[in-house]
């Protein structure tokens, strides 16, 4: 079809002006049987042409359909790739997820495990005190028996120290 919209335009642009520029009614007259006989022959070879356009109708109809069908081929192998693309993201997707899940997991998993960490450290400081505490403990009981001690014996003395002073009595 442009084919004939070419020709058409050639004809116009070759009606206006010869080979040698000049407008066909700048013209002189002599000129003009060249002139009839190139738009004869142009007219003629239009004519060809659009009989031939005419008669490939059914041609170029049947190469539409047969290039309509390769497309519409296209287009559901396109829609199942499509499709098959979705699933490949939507499972890649689940799988993003997943690993995002675990890593929180992962994280607080890590966190848990610093906090454990810390409270056993804590907890082998207060066995090591333990000892010291059991020491100390065992120091304060001893002290305290001899503070006991120590004040039986004060009194004690203090007895004897009463029977040293007092006059001595007969005994009866």
């Amino acid at each position: 079809m442009w084919l004939f919209f070419f020709f058409v335009f050639q004809h116009d642009r070759l009606s206006r002006y010869d080979s040698s520029g000049e407008s066909a009614t700048e013209k002189p007259l002599g000129r003009t049987s060249s002139y009839t006989r190139r738009e004869t022959r142009l007219a003629s070879l239009n004519k060809q042409e659009q009989d031939s356009a005419t008669k490939d109708y059914k041609k170029m109809y049947a190469e539409a359909l047969h290039e309509n069908e390769r497309l519409k081929s296209r287009l559901q192998d396109s829609k199942q790739e499509l499709v098959k693309i979705r699933t490949q993201l939507e499972k890649v997707t689940q799988r993003h997820d997943r690993l995002s899940e675990k890593s929180s997991v992962l994280e607080s998993e890590k966190r848990e495990k610093r906090v454990l960490e810390k409270r056993v450290s804590d907890m082998e400081e207060e066995i090591k005190a333990v000892p010291a505490l059991a020491q100390v403990q065992t120091l304060r009981r001893v002290n305290e028996c001899l503070l006991a001690e120590n004040r039986a014996m004060l009194r004690v003395l203090a007895r004897l120290s009463e029977r040293a002073s007092m006059p001595e009595t007969e005994d009866l």
